[in-house]
């Protein structure tokens, strides 16, 4: 494991040591997983937007059919409506 060190605004800190006390985990323990957490993801929206790029590059968008169903989809979650989608 790699050690260093972090400086924080003492309110941040203060939120932190509360957040870790409410936890029953040391401080240490909850920056090290919120910065697993953050490189995670950011490591993911990185590799879908260069996926995205290489689409579009490509000329590969979504046909006219599946941007209705998209947008369809988000005209029912507006209204409240049950959705056809089986996952949701």
């Amino acid at each position: 494991m790699t050690a260093f060190t972090v400086r924080l605004p003492d309110a941040t800190a203060a939120k932190l040591e509360t957040l870790a006390r409410k936890l029953d985990r040391h401080c240490s323990f909850v920056v090290a997983q919120a910065i697993e957490d953050f490189v995670e993801r950011e490591a993911w929206q990185l590799t879908e937007i260069a996926a995205g790029l290489a689409d579009a590059e490509r000329r590969d968008f979504a046909s006219k059919s599946e941007f209705a169903d998209v947008i369809q989809k988000y005209v029912k979650a507006a209204r409240h409506e049950p959705s056809d989608d089986p996952v949701e």
